[in-house]
């Protein structure tokens, strides 16, 4: 395995900055923002390190020679996006946005995307698959044709008011990728796994690691804690984040030494970014390096 971070957590940041921290580090590997340009419609999302607009020779050599300078490895262009969106006119614009983060993977040899499928947060599960049978084998298509992987995140994308009732990305649950893998079978259509998301969902994080080895892509390290006492008092169909909150690896309810044994079990050796989501490390630059290093330091107990 090569252990990187997700560059979202680095808002603010140059591209050069930030590589020369998971440098600094001593990462092998980061998974690079790719957002368009504009105000942020969520946390993390608008981060932007590359320019996917920008295809000049110039531009990529430049990125390429500065990543390879510092010793550090590009695991996969990264944006989030809502493709399903009951507003056409957004759907659209992401649509088009990731098809260009999908063409620069090509361009710069990494050739893998992290995303999400989306979903009409108004529709029910079983509209939202007749929407995926419309949407997403064209996009998968495409990216075949450019010989490029997308790997999907397991995030319900459902946290507070504003992504009730059903949030804003279908691919859950084990039962829901079986349902999707039989519908776009195509062998470049796969999984960026994230433990945490299984956690407040009550799914067993481990055995779908096994069920799914051969569609697993890349994989997240980010914990999440339960509040038990504030679950007692909410109960599961309260907003998500009434109960549970991300946390830095190792200050949650993950047992990583469990998590990391059964990835080696199924023999991944490709890349796993620490994906730092952590409230309690952002009031300032100082922190947020701080969370990357002590995030670093506790997840090299486990992969070398």
């Amino acid at each position: 395995m090569k252990l990187g971070v997700v560059s979202a957590i680095y808002d603010g940041f140059s591209f050069e900055e930030m590589i020369d921290d998971v440098s600094a580090n001593k990462l092998e590997c980061v998974e690079v923002a790719c957002w368009p340009s504009g105000k942020a419609e969520r946390r993390y999302a608008g981060v932007s390190h590359i320019d996917v607009e920008n295809t000049s020779d110039e531009y990529v050599s430049y990125l390429k020679d500065y990543c390879k300078k510092k010793n550090v490895e590009i695991s996969s262009l990264a944006f989030y996006p809502n493709t399903m969106d009951g507003d056409l006119e957004k759907r659209k614009a992401n649509i088009e946005h990731l098809k260009k983060v999908i063409n620069m993977s090509r361009i710069l040899g990494v050739n893998l995307v992290t995303t999400f499928i989306g979903r009409d947060q108004n529709k029910s599960v079983e509209e939202n698959l007749e929407l995926f049978a419309e949407i997403w084998p064209e996009i998968i298509k495409f990216a075949k044709q450019n010989g490029v992987k997308i790997a999907i995140e397991n995030c319900p994308m459902l946290f507070g008011r504003d992504q009730w009732p059903g949030g804003q990305n279908l691919f859950t649950t084990p039962a829901l990728w079986k349902k999707m893998f039989e519908i776009i079978p195509d062998d470049n259509f796969g999984i960026n796994y994230d433990p945490s998301h299984f956690i407040w969902q009550h799914i067993d994080y481990i055995k779908p690691l096994y069920t799914f080895k051969d569609r697993i892509f890349h994989v997240h390290f980010k914990d999440i804690k339960l509040y038990k006492d504030k679950l007692d008092e909410v109960g599961i169909m309260a907003y998500p984040l009434e109960f549970m909150s991300p946390k830095l690896p190792g200050l949650g309810d993950v047992d990583w030494g469990k998590y990391v044994s059964a990835l080696t079990d199924i023999g991944f050796n490709g890349y796993a970014c620490i994906e730092v989501e952590d409230k309690a490390f952002e009031d300032s630059k100082e922190r947020i390096l701080d969370s990357v290093k002590l995030s670093c330091r506790y997840m090299r107990q486990f992969v070398i």
